[in-house]
């Protein structure tokens, strides 16, 4: 069997593309490396890509001259965990309230551990947390 090396991409969905650019792009400093009107923007997260979709198009089969990837989408909100240096949770959250993003939750873990969660304008939780949550190094 291969080794599994990590996750590549994780999707989310928004039905306001233009907002979720502003929250990822704009508040989180996320670069923006791909986008399709009305369809979806995609964002570099470290290692990782995190994609935005619009759930009605991104349910439509491919057109025949399109990649032939399949149809997906999910309803109600979604998460992700975006990886955040210990040290930096912090001056993040200060940057969070900064810029009138409401922290829903940030707490220690009982094996110690920070994780911070925010929703973005679609209601999706993210969550920023140290690797050291599930035992990997920063």
């Amino acid at each position: 069997m291969p080794v599994i090396r990590g996750v590549l991409e994780a999707a989310l969905y928004a039905d306001d593309l233009d907002a979720a650019r502003r929250f990822y792009s704009g508040v989180l400093g996320l670069e923006e490396i791909a986008a399709q009107e009305g369809r979806h923007v995609f964002f570099r997260a470290g290692a990782a890509v995190l994609l935005i979709f619009r759930p009605e198009a991104s349910r439509r089969p491919p057109e025949p001259d399109a990649l032939p990837v399949p149809p997906h989408g999910a309803e109600g909100a979604g998460h992700a965990c975006l990886s955040v240096a210990e040290k930096d949770l912090a001056s993040l959250a200060e940057h969070l309230r900064a810029h009138g993003i409401e922290i829903e939750s940030d707490f220690h873990w009982p094996h110690g551990p920070r994780s911070i969660y925010v929703r973005d304008p679609a209601g999706n939780s993210v969550e920023f947390a140290s690797p050291s949550l599930w035992g990997l190094s920063e």
